[in-house]
């Protein structure tokens, strides 16, 4: 990445799918790709349970939602099934959001939050060309 980037990027942590079922997606892809099922957490700040599942140095992450107002589940009655967000690694997260909104980004999230990955923020699709990205802290990942 350019040295004068506004946010350096450190790894691809996951890209996430939004499903109606989320044990029915993780037997799926365990038949179709061989992936191992894995826990399913509620995130209730997130309205969702989620799932984290390893592809070599990267993962999917599955999310169903709790309710039927929250952003997943609007997501899901609009786009149906699909690819919902791309999450990125990156060093000091607190510090990215506070340069990103300096430099005229959205930020859905002003501080980090708990999610599945770790401490999270996402960023706003009208200022990402649509596409929703999560950051999540380089030092909070769990492995």
């Amino acid at each position: 990445m350019s040295s004068n980037s506004i946010c350096s990027i450190k790894h691809l942590n996951h890209v996430c799918i939004a499903v109606n079922n989320i044990e029915e997606t993780l037997n799926f892809y365990s038949k179709l790709f061989g992936t191992k099922n894995t826990k399913v957490i509620e995130i209730k700040s997130h309205a969702v349970r989620a799932a984290l599942v390893k592809i070599g140095t990267s993962q999917l992450e599955f999310i169903q939602p709790t309710d039927t107002v929250s952003g997943v589940a609007k997501f899901l009655k609009h786009k149906g099934e699909g690819m919902h967000h791309i999450c990125f690694e990156v060093q000091n997260l607190k510090d990215k959001l506070h340069e990103l909104e300096k430099s005229g980004i959205d930020l859905i999230d002003k501080i980090p939050t708990k999610g599945l990955s770790g401490e999270v923020a996402f960023l706003h699709p009208h200022s990402t060309r649509g596409v929703l990205i999560e950051l999540v802290d380089e030092q909070s990942v769990r492995k």
